[in-house]
């Protein structure tokens, strides 16, 4: 697998810029991606040293458009956490 197809999206939210601070970062990733292969894909892909990953499985919302309803589908999520040495991810620095 390429580093590019297990990291799919950064994930901006609120609480995911908050932990920006602590050299926490938020991606959306493959479903069939470990915490091995997503710590080797962010290091490729920004240059940066990863201390640690953990890793959700999110699940869809039930959405409605009209009488028509259903989920969205489910997906995973990683917070990767730099090491203290690590440099910071340039893209992510505009955001706080």
């Amino acid at each position: 697998m390429n580093a590019r197809d297990i990291i799919l999206a950064p994930v901006i939210t609120e609480k995911s810029v908050m932990a920006l601070s602590e050299k926490k970062y938020t991606f959306r990733v493959a479903d069939g991606a470990n915490k091995i292969e997503i710590a080797k894909a962010v290091e490729e892909i920004f240059g940066v040293q990863v201390a640690k990953v953990n890793t959700i499985s999110m699940k869809g919302k039930h959405r409605r458009m009209g009488r028509h309803e259903g989920y969205t589908s489910d997906w995973k999520k990683a917070v990767v956490t730099l090491t203290e040495a690590s440099k910071t991810i340039e893209f992510f620095d505009g955001m706080f």
